[in-house]
């Protein structure tokens, strides 16, 4: 007597193999994984007058003329060949809030912090400077689309720095 044997009919692999065929589409193309030119940044401080500290807002880096920074507040446009440093820095720290009210497990754990210095002469060839705290997500993303719009090399502030956007 032989052993029993599963058979599975065709349609069944047929309809898994589309399954996954599907869920692959999917995490390509979903929004999380591509970026569209723009990232989430709050405005830290600086020089702009009526732009309010801790204003939250969106990064612009798709306009061919334009570096912007939108918030409810206010818009900031700044032409590319205005712009004349890039500078690039982490805050490194211990998440001591969440070992206080979780774990102290969290100790072990750092949170990085990425922030952006722009300088760039204003239309009365004043200098001027904003800093903006950056969406982890598009670090790498936005400082290689400055450094290709403006010409030129974004300085780290630190060694902190030189590992920015990888494994944070």
């Amino acid at each position: 007597m032989e052993p029993a044997r599963i058979h599975r009919p065709p349609s069944s692999r047929k309809g898994q193999c589309i399954a996954i065929l599907l869920l692959t589409l999917l995490l390509f193309l979903s929004p999380a994984s591509a970026w569209d030119g723009t990232g989430k940044a709050t405005y830290v401080g600086g020089t702009i007058v009526g732009l309010p500290d801790s204003a939250k807002g969106n990064i612009g880096t798709t306009d061919e003329d334009f570096f912007v920074f939108d918030s409810n507040a206010v818009e900031v446009a700044i032409p590319w060949e205005r712009i004349n440093l890039l500078e690039y820095g982490q805050r490194v720290g211990r998440r001591i809030g969440l070992a206080l009210a979780v774990s102290p497990l969290f100790l072990m754990t750092k949170s990085r912090k990425h922030f952006l210095t722009i300088s760039f002469q204003d239309e009365r060839d004043r200098q001027q400077a904003l800093v903006f705290q950056l969406d982890k997500a598009h670090v790498r993303s936005v400082l290689v689309t400055m450094e290709a719009r403006t010409g030129l090399r974004v300085e780290l502030q630190d060694n902190e720095a030189r590992f920015g956007g990888e494994s944070q």
